[in-house]
């Protein structure tokens, strides 16, 4: 087993320092992905990478969406050669601290999708929070299972043998659609999937680039597209359900 880390970064300048800081103990090379980000932002990326050796820094020339960073960066570590890939978003929402049981638990299951499971305090936006309900109806729906207890969680370990397979399978949203979209498709493939709660806060100096009409209508999009997929496959998705 070969592990990295993701970070996608679009203008989040607060905590990434700190962040890579932090990941440092776990010797692991560390993948960021600027994502389009402001020339202060793009300049601080520049400044890690370059006074650290763990840090390889991949870069967008202009602003693609969160989803398409990711896919970026699994991509890239794919092709390093590594076989799985911890992503954590570099907003300062999750708990740093749950990092190591994050990579022991994708040690001991390597074949499965380890995805954050949120522990909300309450500085959480109750409109964030009531949202996210109706996405994972549609993500329990599309699925076929209960298996995927919080889709939205951008704390995850992926395997990366399979979600490449998947990823070049079909065309992703690029934006917020994409957390959901890929766990529904790796189930559909059959991927195992391991929950761990895990705490999310919303600091109070956190930047948020959530655009309401744009990422509410790509996620529309994106729960349509996999519900029409869902009933394609449902024969084979019952078949699994079966054997299970």
């Amino acid at each position: 087993m070969q592990q990295c880390f993701v970070i996608p970064v679009y203008n989040h300048p607060h905590y990434i320092e700190a962040l890579v800081a932090h990941l440092e103990q776990f010797q692991k090379p560390i993948i960021l992905v600027n994502d389009g980000s402001d020339a202060a932002c793009t300049q601080l990326l520049h400044t890690i990478a370059a006074k650290n050796s763990l840090v390889e820094l991949v870069e967008h020339h202009h602003n693609q969406g969160k989803g398409q960073a990711v896919i970026t960066g699994l991509r890239h570590a794919h092709k390093l050669g590594f076989s799985h890939a911890l992503q954590l978003d570099s907003d300062g929402q999750h708990d740093w601290q749950d990092v190591a049981k994050f990579l022991q638990i994708s040690q001991q299951h390597p074949d499965a999708m380890v995805i954050g499971q949120p522990v909300f305090d309450e500085s959480v936006p109750k409109k964030r929070l009531y949202g996210r309900y109706a996405t994972h109806i549609w993500v329990w729906i599309n699925s076929l299972s209960f298996d995927i207890k919080d889709s939205m969680c951008g704390f995850r370990v992926y395997p990366l043998a399979s979600t490449i397979k998947v990823l070049d399978s079909a065309k992703f949203q690029p934006r917020m659609g994409f957390d959901s979209e890929i766990l529904v498709r790796l189930k559909w493939a059959n991927v195992p999937f391991i929950n761990v709660p895990t705490k999310v806060i919303y600091p109070e100096d956190g930047i948020s680039h959530y655009h309401v009409w744009r990422d509410n209508l790509g996620m529309s999009k994106a729960h349509a597209k996999l519900l029409g997929g869902m009933l394609i496959r449902l024969p084979k998705l019952l078949a699994q359900k079966v054997k299970g």
